[in-house]
């Protein structure tokens, strides 16, 4: 017998299991035109004879580049924040006075420019708004040329890499380094270009609606999303970074007593690199050097090591224990942070000005070499809260064989390797099973793992695997612009997030129509007994939408829900 779960029969968990396949045979269209008794019986479970949405309306044209908890007029007139970096962290719409109608497309919009192309050029129609066009720093990167922005930065990127590297060699790009951060990244250069070097680089800046930096690197393809520097934590666990970048960024690391320095220390990996390229590197302007000392001092006191010091760039290493913060001068700031601070809780937690500690056990410190991280069950994963314990080891490892499996029926079955996705968003990602599964089977793209807040924090294992994510309210707008996903994958979602009461499915579904592209997909697995309401709301969507068995079969309380979010 062919063993389908991943317990045996004394109960312990085992590898041996398979997961069945998908029916070549069956074309996309078939899979569209029959859904047979399932759908039937999805209807009857999930309340769908008698669940009925009415189609929703578009939206106001100018809405068509619409981020909700960034373009909250009346909270930042109420709070006065106009002359504040508070206007740029998230201020969400209150409950039941959120998006209710879909997000137009701008005028003239076309089917995205496919990656590696779209990394050089993507359709003006697309990111209509820009002030970077024209712009005296940025005419060397940018510029349009009949119908298109054609993106010029790439020699420079590439130059700036290799001055990188000579400096300091330990720092290996694609091995050693994995995942980096690019802050207030331009239109994301920098992370283009070091996907070649096999490092996934997340670029990071506020939403300003003169430049949209965050909306020309996802329509090239590159990671990012909306996320400054400013007053509470970014929403990424401690040690996520290996790599922090800021070439020309702005951010004032040392205001309020070094605050945002700490915050790059807290997400910045044990023994990782800072990376620092602005004029008080090199320049000698009193009030440069002024503040050259300032950086100096600081990083001094949290124990950064300054490695090297060249032209215009400066780079400090974060040491790889705590012996350094014990053994201060008494009386040293900033302090360390307190024992019951946990630094992953990152939802709406205001920062703090101390050092967070690292693991007494080293835990985060010592992960392998990439592409081997990948698959190694990291120390981390003693420390997610959950209540296995003995048999954590095969549970990370089982959901990564459940996952490649599906995905290689999926490739196979669906034809995945047509699609040309690129910016791929995991909303429910356990431990990143999803997006390794992508890897393995060598689909061209990035896949962002939200953990909600609804469940366990897995962040920490899915960066130490050399992945990356964001931690999020599924009942709150996700900070991105419209129409930058290609395929939104959501496994169990409905059914935890109804149970939480929190908001309606509607809630959550209206907002991934607004972040879904126009020929986007969706796959939605989930029980039946949510999955009438889901499919009833994709109809009024306007999404084209197909009920189709899991691989546990016909008689399984999963069912998977398939939609198409048509031109």
């Amino acid at each position: 017998m062919i063993r389908m779960g991943i317990v045996d029969e004394t109960g312990v968990m085992s590898l041996d299991f398979e997961v069945g396949a998908i029916d070549e045979s069956v074309t996309e269209e078939e899979l569209r035109s029959t859904s047979g008794g399932r759908e039937e019986e999805a209807e009857k479970g999930g309340g769908g004879g008698s669940f009925k949405v009415e189609k929703y309306e578009v939206c106001e044209q100018s809405m068509s580049e619409y981020v909700p908890c960034m373009d909250n007029v009346d909270v930042n007139r109420r709070l006065k924040l106009s002359d504040s970096v508070e206007k740029y962290e998230r201020h969400c719409p209150e409950e039941r006075k959120g998006l209710g109608c879909l997000v137009p497309r701008p005028k003239g919009y076309q089917v995205k420019i496919p990656w590696p192309r779209s990394r050089d050029e993507v359709w003006l129609s697309n990111v209509p708004r820009t002030g970077l066009v024209g712009n005296k720093g940025s005419y060397k990167w940018i510029s349009i040329r009949n119908d298109k922005y054609i993106f010029l930065g790439g020699g420079r990127a590439d130059k700036h890499l290799n001055r990188i590297l000579k400096m300091v060699p330990e720092i290996a790009f694609g091995q050693k380094t994995r995942v980096a951060l690019d802050v207030e990244s331009g239109v994301a250069d920098f992370g283009a270009f070091l996907m070649q070097h096999n490092v996934t680089a997340l670029s990071i800046a506020g939403k300003d609606i003169h430049e949209n930096q965050i909306h020309f690197a996802l329509e090239r393809g590159v990671p990012a999303m909306v996320a400054t520097f400013a007053t509470r934590r970014l929403l990424y666990p401690s040690q996520a970074f290996d790599f922090i970048h800021c070439l020309g960024c702005g951010v004032n690391w040392t205001l309020d007593d070094g605050k945002l320095l700490l915050e790059a220390n807290r997400i910045l990996r044990a023994g990782g690199y800072f990376v620092w390229a602005e004029e008080p590197v090199y320049k000698h302007e009193e009030n440069l050097q002024k503040q050259w000392k300032e950086m100096e001092d600081l990083t001094t006191r949290i124990c950064w090591e300054l490695v090297k010091k060249k032209g215009y760039i400066a780079i400090w290493k974060k040491p790889l224990n705590n012996s350094c913060y014990i053994n201060r001068e008494s009386g040293v700031q900033p302090p360390l942070c307190d024992s019951n601070d946990d630094p992953d809780n990152v939802w709406y937690v205001g920062l703090k000005v101390c050092i967070t500690p690292l693991s007494e056990n080293g835990y985060g410190a010592h992960v392998t070499t990439w592409p081997a991280r990948l698959h190694y069950p990291p120390d981390r994963l003693q420390s997610i809260e959950m209540d296995a314990y003995v048999s954590r080891k095969e549970i990370f490892m089982a959901e990564s064989k459940y996952w490649n499996e599906i995905i290689f029926s999926y490739v196979r079955g669906f034809r995945w390797k047509d699609f040309k996705l690129r910016n791929v968003m995991d909303m429910r990602a356990g431990y990143g099973g999803f997006a390794a599964a992508l890897h393995d089977h060598q689909i061209d793209c990035w896949v962002m793992n939200v953990v909600p807040v609804s469940g366990p924090n897995t962040l920490p294992v899915i960066y130490d695997r050399g992945l990356i994510g964001v931690r999020h309210d599924w009942c709150e707008p996700f900070d991105t612009y419209p129409r930058t996903y290609d395929l939104l994958h959501a496994n169990g979602l409905f059914t935890v997030e109804k149970k939480r009461r929190k908001c309606d499915i509607s809630t959550i579904m209206l907002e991934m129509d607004r972040i879904l592209r126009p020929n986007g997909r969706v796959y939605i697995r989930d029980k039946v007994s949510v999955i009438g309401e889901v499919k009833e709301i994709a109809s009024a969507l306007g999404w084209a939408s197909a009920l189709r068995d899991t691989e546990e079969g016909p008689y399984s309380s999963l069912i998977m829900l398939i939609c198409d979010k048509r031109m």
